[in-house]
Parts: structure tokens; sequence; C-alpha cells
């Protein structure tokens, strides 16, 4: 029998997730009435769930929060190695709420929303090669 792709312990499933939210965002071009804010808000979504795949993948309990800073703490205290590069998608947490409701912040210009897919698309790569790497467990196997 296949594997239950929709099983939230399998870090596969968080990245495909992730990887889904991502080329939502980058539909920019192909749906022109779509906002830049909603877009903003695909890309802190991929970027939230690539992190949450390797929480998974590490088998660290998190909780449910949009903040990133948080989960990439989160993700240092238990020993794993942040770069900086990803680090910085911590900006991207703005759009988890704020910019998805009217008059909260101020407009999203285009210079934004390519940040945000930079940023997301930085997080998914990290977050691929932290999930395709063996964990500690694996290596003690």
């Amino acid at each position: 029998m296949p594997p239950d792709l929709r099983d939230p312990t399998r870090p596969d499933e968080w990245l495909r997730r992730a990887r889904s939210n991502l080329a939502l965002a980058r539909a920019h071009t192909a749906v022109p009435d779509v906002l830049l804010e909603d877009l903003c808000f695909e890309a802190q979504q991929a970027a939230e769930k690539a992190i949450k795949a390797v929480l998974v993948h590490y088998q660290i309990e998190f909780p449910k929060t949009h903040v990133l800073t948080d989960l990439l703490d989160l993700l240092a205290s238990h020993g794993v190695k942040i770069r900086d590069d990803v680090r910085e998608a911590k900006s991207l947490t703005r759009y988890a709420v704020a910019t998805r409701y009217v008059g909260l912040v101020e407009d999203v210009t285009d210079a934004h929303y390519q940040q945000a897919i930079e940023l997301a698309s930085r997080v998914l790569r990290w977050a691929e090669s932290a999930v395709a790497s063996p964990t500690p467990d694996d290596e003690r196997s």
C-alpha cells in the first residue's frame, strides 16, 4: 500500500505542500487580478511549511505558529545549523496575517513580492537539503 501523503509526520508531505504554496506564489503573471499581498502570503506559507518539514525530519515538536523566527530558533535550540541567509526569511512573517487584511499595512510592492519569492525559494532549497541528509538517529543506525 502506498504511503499516506497527508501524514503530518512525513517531511516529504510538508515539502510537497511547501512546493505547492511556492508555485501559487509564483503565479503573479498567470493571474493578473491576484494581489501581491496574497502571493506573498503563499510565499510565507511555503517557507513556513519547509521549515516545519525540517522540524518533522528531526522529530522536533513545534507549536502552531506562523512566526518563522520562532520555528528557526526551535531548530537551532536542537542543534540544527541555520544559515544567515535562511534566517532572513523571518521578514516573511509579516505576510502571514497582516497583509491579508485591508488597511493593516501598506500595499506590497513588486520589489517586496520579488524578495518574498527569493526568500521562500531559498528556505525551500535549504529544507530540501536538510531533509535529504541523515538525522543523528539515522547516523547511529
